[in-house]
């Protein structure tokens, strides 16, 4: 079994600062289980690592090691997908986004490439 994600996931936890039983907590799982997890001897359901993801604020994709993008199919997401991916964020760092975090950061992103795409 690739221990990937039991790596990140154990990454994770650390740089939060939290300990395998708030994380367990956190999840609603046995800390024996998240244990397991870390150490590879179990992989979590997709519905635990969703969970772990939107805790973290991180993809699934990140989870299982996969990279962002490939060099050679790199693609540039469009506002719309920035504002499907922002609008379906729930959390940052663990806190809670407010609908008008998710309006802030809307707009800083649109500022951010209309002058970005003006330099072109």
């Amino acid at each position: 079994m690739d221990n990937n994600i039991g790596y990140r996931i154990s990454e994770l936890r650390k740089q939060a600062g939290m300990s395998q039983f708030q994380l367990a907590k956190v999840l609603d799982i046995a800390t024996s289980t998240l244990g397991m997890y870390e150490t590879g001897k179990r992989e979590p359901s997709l519905k635990v690592m969703n969970r772990i993801a939107n805790y973290f604020n991180v993809t699934t994709d990140y989870l299982l090691g996969r990279p962002d993008k490939k060099d050679d199919d790199a693609k540039t997401a469009d506002i719309e997908d920035l504002d499907k991916m922002i609008d379906n964020a729930r959390s940052f760092g663990g806190k809670k986004m407010t609908e008008n975090d998710r309006e802030i950061i809307k707009a800083y992103l649109k500022g951010f490439y209309d002058n970005k795409n003006q330099g072109k």
